[in-house]
């Protein structure tokens, strides 16, 4: 396995390094047997906690992403492999499934706003914007696109829905559940709803009047032509 280990303005010692690869080799190799690539970055935090981010490519375009602080470096790595491994248990299977393949992409724009300069931004005054960048909106079914949300310790992910061909949203609540947005079901909903037209029926014609007093007439006439 490929693995790199370094410090973010924090020195990595060799006995920490150490530690760090024979444990992360230990819970990746449980799961594939080709060799994986691994990033885990030590950091000191401003409320004095060292923090542990560990980056995991799996293939297929597939990452995984903990993270966890502690006053020590060794508890904080620790804690966050531990829960790399419990992620990578989890989906084992369909990570052998998808890891040889990358899913089909959408180009689109990315763009980060000052969260302080939005309104500016919209007025289109311009000097909000931090950065702009393309990136890539992956094709997914909603139940892989569930499994990156949660091996990436991602907040959301927005993706392309092959069923219908539209854009969705998987995203994590407040209550630890994950929620989806799909705009297609609501149109759906909303088109069987929607009452069926009535077509109009045309007036149906009037049956012609038997013209019975002319009948009539015609009938007396000859009576009397008769009795003549």
């Amino acid at each position: 396995m490929q693995l790199t280990v370094k410090g973010k303005q924090l020195d990595v010692g060799d006995s920490l390094r150490g530690h760090v690869e024979e444990h992360l080799k230990h819970i990746t190799t449980k799961y594939f047997r080709d060799p994986l690539e691994a990033t885990v970055i030590f950091s000191k935090e401003k409320n004095h906690l060292f923090k542990a981010d560990i980056s995991i490519h799996v293939g297929g375009g597939i990452v995984v992403q903990t993270h966890h602080e502690d006053s020590d470096p060794y508890p904080a790595f620790d804690a966050a492999a531990k829960a790399a491994g419990t992620r990578l248990s989890k989906y084992k299977d369909k990570l052998r499934d998808h890891r040889k393949s990358e899913p089909d992409t959408l180009a689109a724009a990315y763009t980060t706003f000052s969260s302080d300069d939005v309104e500016e931004a919209e007025g289109g005054t311009g000097g909000a914007i931090i950065a702009e960048m393309e990136t890539q909106i992956l094709t997914l079914a909603v139940a892989d696109a569930v499994m990156r949300l949660e091996l990436g310790s991602m907040p959301a992910l927005l993706f392309h829905n092959p069923k219908h061909g539209g854009l969705n949203m998987v995203y994590r609540r407040k209550d630890g559940n994950i929620g989806w947005i799909d705009p297609a079901i609501i149109e759906k909903a909303a088109a069987r709803k929607a009452p069926t037209p009535i077509a109009k029926k045309k007036p149906a014609k009037a049956a012609p009047k038997k013209k019975v007093a002319a009948n009539s007439a015609g009938k007396a006439s000859k009576k009397k032509k008769r009795a003549r």
